[in-house]
Formats: C-alpha cells, sequence, structure tokens
C-alpha cells in the first residue's frame, strides 16, 4: 500500500472523531469507534486503561517497538466553524488528539499491507493526557512490560512549526510540571480599625512578590524553570480587612532537581509568611508529569537518515506530556508534527477553540513512521 492512498481514510477518521470530543477516562463513544476500526483492519485489541485499547502485530520475534496515541478532548467551546466541528457542546479537540489517533489508525491499517515484520508493533491509543495521565495506568498495568515493548515513539501536532516539518530535539522536549494551591487564612476586621484583623490580602501579597524571587535569586539562572500564579482569590467587600485568600499556580522544569528546590522554596515561602503577618498559610502541591526526554541515540539516528529539509531542531517547550511515563521505564522518542499554516489562519495555539489544520499533514507523519520501521530493522 502506497502511503497517499491513505489520504481519505485518515481524513475522514479524523473529522468523525473531531464530532465526538469525550474527556478524560470517560471516551465511550471514542473508544468504540477506535475498536472498531482496529477490528476492521484485521487487529484483535485489548481494553486498557479503562477506555484505551492495545493492538498488536506480530513479527517473527518477541522484541517490541511501541507506537502511542493519545485520544481524550478538552472542555474548550469549538470556534472554527467547520462542518464537522464538534457535536458535543462545550468540548473539542482542541488539541489534535483526533489526528493523532487519525495518524496511528492510518498507520495500522498500512501496517496490515506490509509482509510479515521481524519485530512486533505495538499500537498504544491512550486515554486521559490531558489528565489526570492515563499513561501512567498503561505503564502501571505491565502490558506493555509483558508485552517486550523496548522503545516507543510518539507525535504531537503542533502549529508553531510550518506544515508538514517535523520537529526534532535530543534530550529534554517538554517539562514537569505541577500545580500548586495557597490557602491564606487570616482574620476579619472593619477597615477602620485594621488592628483587630489579619489582613490575608497583604499576606498574598507578599506570597506574589516572594514567588518571584524563586526564579531570580534561588535557582541557577542556566537551568530553565517557570513558576507561575495564575490566580489570587480574596475578599469580600472594600471596607473589610480581608480574612482569606486563595492562590493558584504551576510549576514547570526540565530539570528534577530544579523542580524540587522550586517546591522547597516554596513551602518556606508559606513557613515565612506565617511568621511575618500572623495569617496561616496552608500550601498544596500535586505533581503531575515528569519531563519529557527523548532517547539522544534514537533522535540522532533519525536525523542523520531524513534530509535537512523536512525537519526542524527545536528548543525545548515548557508544555508537559504523559508520554514521559513510558520514557522513564524505556528509550523513547516524542516529535513534533508541523500544522501551521498562514494562508489558511491554521497558527491558532494548541488548547484554542479556533485550532485547526489540514489532514493531508498526517501523511508525513505515517510516512516518518514508516521510515522509522526501516531504521528499527522492523522491515
Amino acid at each position: 500500500m502506497k502511503i497517499e492512498e491513505l489520504t481519505e481514510t485518515v481524513t475522514t477518521i479524523r473529522r468523525e472523531l473531531h464530532q465526538i470530543p469525550e474527556i478524560g477516562f470517560d471516551l465511550p463513544k471514542t473508544s468504540a469507534y477506535v475498536k472498531k476500526k482496529l477490528l476492521e483492519y484485521g487487529y484483535e485489541p485489548c481494553s486498557v486503561a479503562q477506555t484505551g485499547w492495545i493492538a498488536v502485530l506480530e513479527g517473527k520475534t518477541t522484541e517490541a517497538i511501541a507506537f502511542r496515541s493519545d485520544m481524550d478532548a478538552l472542555e474548550v467551546v469549538e470556534e472554527t466553524g467547520m462542518s464537522f466541528a464538534s457535536q458535543h457542546a462545550g468540548r473539542m479537540h482542541a488539541c489534535g488528539h483526533d489526528g493523532h489517533m487519525a495518524l496511528l489508525l492510518g498507520f495500522a491499517k498500512y501496517l496490515k499491507s506490509l509482509p510479515e515484520l521481524k519485530k512486533t508493533v505495538v499500537l498504544i491509543f491512550q486515554p486521559a493526557e490531558e489528565g489526570p495521565g492515563g499513561a501512567k495506568v498503561i505503564m502501571e498495568s505491565g502490558i506493555l512490560q509483558k508485552l517486550n515493548v523496548n522503545k516507543i515513539y510518539g507525535y504531537h501536532v503542533y502549529p508553531d512549526l510550518p506544515e508538514g516539518k517535523i520537529g526534532l530535539a535530543a534530550g529534554p522536549l517538554m517539562a514537569r510540571n505541577g500545580e500548586f494551591n495557597i490557602t491564606l487564612e487570616g482574620k476579619s476586621a472593619h477597615a477602620g480599625q485594621p488592628h483587630l484583623g489579619n489582613d490575608a490580602i497583604v499576606a498574598a501579597a507578599h506570597v506574589v512578590l516572594a514567588v518571584q524571587n524563586i526564579l531570580s535569586r534561588n535557582l541557577d539562572p542556566l537551568e530553565p524553570a517557570v513558576v507561575n500564579i495564575g490566580t489570587l482569590q480574596a475578599g469580600e467587600v472594600r471596607n473589610i480587612v480581608a480574612g482569606k485568600a486563595k492562590l493558584s499556580g504551576t510549576i514547570r522544569s526540565y530539570d528534577t532537581a530544579t523542580y524540587l528546590k522550586i517546591k522547597e522554596r516554596l513551602a518556606a515561602i508559606c513557613d515565612g509568611i506565617k511568621n511575618i503577618t500572623a495569617v496561616n498559610c496552608v500550601l498544596d502541591i500535586t505533581d503531575f508529569y515528569p519531563a519529557v526526554i527523548n532517547d539522544e541515540k534514537m533522535i540522532q539516528l533519525i536525523m542523520d537518515s531524513l534530509d535537512k529539509e523536512t525537519f526542524q531542531v527545536i528548543k525545548p517547550v515548557m508544555l508537559a506530556e504523559d508520554f514521559s511515563f513510558y520514557q522513564e521505564d524505556m528509550r523513547g522518542v516524542f516529535m513534533f508534527l508541523g500544522t501551521g499554516r498562514s494562508d489558511k489562519g491554521w497558527t491558532y495555539p494548541l488548547h484554542s477553540g479556533r485550532f485547526n489544520f489540514d489532514e493531508k499533514v498526517l501523511l508525513k507523519g505515517i510516512e516518518l513512521y514508516a521510515h522509522i520501521l526501516k531504521l528499527e530493522n522492523i522491515l
């Protein structure tokens, strides 16, 4: 089978999946659609992570290499105006996971047209990438270990790259991330009698300023990191000393030691706020995904084998991806597939209600996967 013959297949799949976006692990329609296609192509999919699927194409040996797609959508209102727009109000495939599934299903169909493979290929359709992390659930199930998977590949469509361009990075590509909440509990009082209260807003202001010092004074300036406070809620009326305040933010870094240092400094700030303001400060931190660290030898093999015009070496980004859970246990490569096209207005960022792309770009992804089959001595 020629890969260009899959144009109609991937276009139809992407548009049909785009109309039924679902959230997290709760993917009944999406899961049923993917299973139906895998059965149609001659696979016997195995259920994993509640609504995910594992499809296996056995080769001459049990050594296996995996290719992964995520499946879930976002709680975003679609604004594309396309004829195949979301039919689920307030939900949209605004991160391109519909394209990822179409790409991997197209690759699944292509694989069935090949002669017997030298190694086994495992296809992973994974729920809950946007949270709370379906990759971790799959890894903890042990199914990939039982299948002898020792390498894994994955894509993310990416509007910051020109359409069809492959984005590659050796080593760090995406950040480790976590979220934090800081709750400040003071004492209300009339503004005319401030000495009778403990002002949570003043304490919150101290927190905001102190957090800025983490990056500028507590961390190695050569180690990239983000500490961002995104919300601050406090106070009830203008003439009352606020008794409560709440801040929320995010932490991101490629380096584990740096990430842990940020957590340590946040805890120290909260302890200090209690002492200087008499306002109780409660810190709650939730760790999410590890950093995406690409195997340097695997990346170099790809770079050395491709025409330089087809790919771009990219800088790491402070976005996060649960593909990293696979990479904790096996060698892996995560790549960006460029979808940016200014003449069509397809430059809106991921998670935007206007994010869109041309399905033909998915064929570029399948072409590279087919090329990787040769690099990995699977054909």
